[in-house]
Order: structure tokens, then sequence, then C-alpha cells
């Protein structure tokens, strides 16, 4: 699916105070449609608090959060998934109708949303756990059920934090499969992760937060090439005329695409900020 370079998302000069604490302090960057858009950063750096700001949850202190033009609506235009960190669901009623119950509030009618989730169950691996409550099941269990239920009838914008933590590797990529699914069907997917594997399957553009501000921003190949030569620019003893300087940097570049992956980037950036 093509990707567009109208944005769908927009941060404009967003600004988060909780009483004298900034939380975010100038933060800009937009998600174009049909791109899946990494938004990295160590616990406590804003991720959360940007996407609630962005979903009407928090007030922002200054700066506009929009979506398609406008701040988020629940009826708005753009069709929304949200996979909070934190998981809320009904734990004592069983799968099945929790998955119905959610398909019918998005507007699906009860045999479509019932046939696609025994669907998607079968597809999980969890077509025998269908009538058993959801407390009966595991973490990762009903981790699945809940990305399960963000996915349902094909949202125009998803946002997933951290859609596959706790997974074993098998599936891990099971998921990042499904995932993959809505990005060919050309949906806009905000993708909050640690794991840099992910990032480079997945992720057309990143941007790393850290203490409320955008540390690094762009294509993945962009982020690499300014990191190392921001590395190597730092690691100059001497000072070389300008024209040695030049060279090096321009071999840095070139060097970078060849051997750095984004794994050890982000291991350097947080150990540098």
């Amino acid at each position: 699916m093509s990707k567009s370079s109208e944005p769908l998302v927009t941060i404009d000069h967003f600004r988060m105070d909780f009483g004298n604490t900034t939380v975010i302090k100038d933060l800009s960057f937009t998600v174009n449609k049909g791109e899946t858009f990494g938004f990295l950063g160590s616990n406590g750096s804003g991720k959360t608090t940007t996407i609630r700001a962005l979903l009407g949850i928090y007030q922002p202190t200054g700066g506009n959060l929009l979506i398609n033009g406008a701040p988020y609506t629940v009826d708005g235009e753009v069709q929304l998934g949200y996979l909070p960190e934190e998981r809320g669901l009904y734990k004592k009623e069983n799968v099945l109708d929790i998955m119905v119950y959610f398909g019918q509030l998005k507007g699906m009618a009860r045999s479509d949303a019932k046939e696609w989730s025994l669907h998607y169950l079968d597809r999980v691996g969890l077509a025998d756990k269908a009538h058993l409550r959801l407390d009966k099941l595991s973490g990762g269990q009903q981790q699945k059920i809940q990305l399960g239920i963000t996915i349902m009838n094909d949202p125009a914008l998803l946002i997933l934090d951290e859609p596959t933590k706790g997974f074993d590797p098998v599936n891990r990529r099971l998921l990042m499969d499904i995932i993959e699914e809505h990005q060919q069907k050309g949906a806009t997917v905000i993708f909050v992760t640690h794991q840099m594997e992910e990032v480079e399957r997945l992720c057309d553009r990143i941007l790393l937060l850290k203490d409320g501000e955008a540390r690094l921003y762009g294509t993945i190949a962009e982020v690499k090439e300014r990191h190392l030569v921001a590395k190597f620019s730092r690691l100059l003893v001497t000072r070389p005329s300008q024209k040695i300087q030049n060279s090096m940097i321009s071999s840095a570049k070139r060097v970078v695409l060849l051997l750095w992956n984004l794994k050890a980037t982000w291991q350097q950036f947080k150990k540098h900020y």
C-alpha cells in the first residue's frame, strides 16, 4: 500500500505541565497517512503523556494535537484503535462475549463481530479459550485478546503501546505479521516499543523522546547516519583541517549504512543522553 506525505497526526509545539513540573517542553512532529511511526523513549520520557493528550485524556498546557486536522473526538471522521500500556478488560466475563461486545461498540453487527472474533482466536491459538473467563487466561493470552479488540473493524489509525511486550519470539512474530497485514490495508500505525528489531521491520520513521524533548527524528537511515556522525565528531581528539574533517565525516556517512543497526544506535543514544 502506497504511503502519503499528507499528515494524519500533527503534534505542533506541544507543552505539558503538571503543577510546576514540565513533562513535555516543545514537541512537534507529524505522522503521515499510511505510514508506521515508531515512538521511542525510556520510561518517563513523555510518550504516554503525548498519546493521552492526543486522545483528549489530558488537556495540553500549550500547542495543538490534531488527528486529520482537528482535535480527536470519539465520533470523529477517523476510526481509531488504541492499545494502551495499561491493559483493561472485563476479566469476569468470557472471552468471546467481551470481543463481541467491543465489536458492536465499534459498529459491527453482532454476527459479524462473533465471526471475526472466532477467526482471530483461531489465528492466535486461543480458539479453545473462547468460552473461558478472561481472568483464567495468562497475561500474554489476555494481551492477545486486547490486541484483537484494538484491530477489530480495521481502524484507519492504530496506536499500539508495547503490543508485543512479554511475548516469546514465536508469538511476537505472529503479532508482527498481524500488524503488517493492517499496514498493507493502509492503516496508519503509531508504534511504541523498545524492541529494535520490531522498529526496523515495521517503521518508516521514528522519533526518540528523552526528558520531554525530541532527540532524534526521521527515517531509520537518517537517524542512524546522524547519530554516528555526531558520535564520530565527538571522538576527534585533535582538530584537523576542515577539509580533513569533512572527508572523515563523509566516510562515516558511507560506513553507517553498511555496518550499523538500529539496536546499536539506540544503546549508544541512551548512553550519551
